[in-house]
């Protein structure tokens, strides 16, 4: 299987939410489950469906992040520099509304677009790869195709 890369930060991350569910989210839903066992009929017991839904969940979860974990290629992001890739911090126009915004270009496991993280798989992060600042892009959206000018780079 392919290595996922991820930043430090980004696997901290995923390790301490793999930590929290093993040492309390799943001893937490064993007692709920025991709980709802104890009063009665299970076939109509909602806490107890709740419970088993929600422990389903939890150990999908799980599995999913030790699977990611032991794929993992944890990427030092301060010794990289050059041309935009992987863990950059971005500055872009929008040469249409003359509007900023900041992207850091992450792996698909810790991409969360409200707070600037850009999945490299995205046609915006596709485009901005392996640019330098001063280039411009032109990205086709959904929407359409959008230009941007690349206005500083940095590796931190």
């Amino acid at each position: 299987m392919d290595k996922i890369p991820l930043t430090r930060a980004g696997f901290n991350k995923l390790d301490a939410e793999l930590k929290h569910l093993k040492s309390v989210e799943r001893p937490a839903i064993i007692r709920a489950i025991s709980d709802a066992r104890e009063h009665g009929d299970l076939s109509e017991n909602a806490e107890y469906h709740s419970a088993k839904e929600k422990q389903s969940f939890i150990e999908g979860r799980v599995k999913e992040l030790e699977g990611v974990i032991s794929l993992a290629n944890v990427i030092d992001i301060s010794k990289l520099s050059g041309t935009l890739k992987f863990g950059a911090h971005v500055t872009l126009i929008d040469e249409d509304t003359d509007k900023e915004i900041t992207y850091q270009i992450v792996g698909e496991y810790e991409a969360d677009i409200e707070h600037g993280r850009l999945n490299m798989k995205s046609p915006i992060a596709r485009a901005l790869i392996g640019k330098d600042e001063g280039d411009s892009v032109e990205v086709r959206t959904p929407g359409g195709v959008k230009s941007y000018e690349i206005l500083k780079v940095v590796f931190k």
